[in-house]
């Protein structure tokens, strides 16, 4: 007789949330649920990893991470309010929308917490974070962080180079980081490629952002059979 082993991975959970200005530390599902799927949080810039944090100090994977993408600094937080100082005054700073000029790299040693971003649309997503989640939030994205209702986490804050820990609250639209995100964010539907009236040759034309990106999906930077394939460059 042959017996299988079934493991359960817990995978990242997202959602949209919902407009209440109830307790900051509640799910704030939307009802019926929302779900937002880990290619969904790719199309943001952001990005996940699940880790064994009972060994990140002798972790391989999380020093291949680190070797990959130059994390080469790192410290460790506890938030819970017997060990951060000015907790209270803390977490409303970390709530406050706002956005960085560097990447945002935490990985969660224990405990639980949130992140929430904002989609292209300018909604809000929630996304749980429980402990072995490592995510990186891009530079230019506006987010905010909150505790759960459990009141505790312990997080390690990754850094390329020397930590920079200011943040900017909303507005922060002047910034180029943020216009170079949005950019980002939004040259994978909003480019076309229109042939002239000789069909020698193509224009990019980059559509407005108010056209919403769900039409555009599967049509955009799209090489024509026609075209010689070294015709083509994918507009950045």
């Amino acid at each position: 007789v042959t017996s299988t082993v079934k493991c359960f991975v817990m995978v990242l959970e997202a959602w949209y949330m919902d407009g209440s200005e109830e307790d900051q530390r509640r799910p704030h599902r939307l009802e019926p649920n929302q779900p937002v799927s880990l290619e969904q949080l790719k199309e943001l810039g952001v990005f996940y990893w699940q880790l064994n944090a009972d060994i990140y100090e002798s972790d391989p994977e999380l020093q291949q991470i680190r070797k990959d993408r130059g994390y080469s600094y790192m410290d460790i937080i506890t938030i819970h309010k017997d060990t951060l100082p000015n907790y209270e005054e803390k977490l409303k700073m970390f709530f406050e929308e706002h956005l960085h000029l560097d990447d945002e790299i935490r990985y969660i040693l224990d405990g639980q917490a949130y992140f929430d971003v904002r989609d292209k649309e300018d909604r809000w997503i929630r996304i749980a974070m429980r402990k072995g989640d490592l995510i990186t939030l891009p530079a230019g994205i506006y987010h905010r962080f909150t505790l759960d209702e459990t009141n505790y986490t312990k997080a390690m804050r990754l850094f390329v180079g020397e930590p920079v820990w200011k943040a900017y609250n909303r507005p922060a639209d002047d910034f180029e980081i943020r216009q170079r995100y949005m950019a980002t964010a939004s040259s994978s539907a909003c480019f076309f490629c229109v042939l002239r009236d000789d069909s020698s040759s193509y224009m990019v034309v980059r559509l407005k952002r108010t056209l919403s990106c769900r039409y555009c999906v599967g049509s955009c930077c799209t090489r024509p059979s026609s075209w010689p394939s070294d015709s083509f460059r994918r507009p950045r």
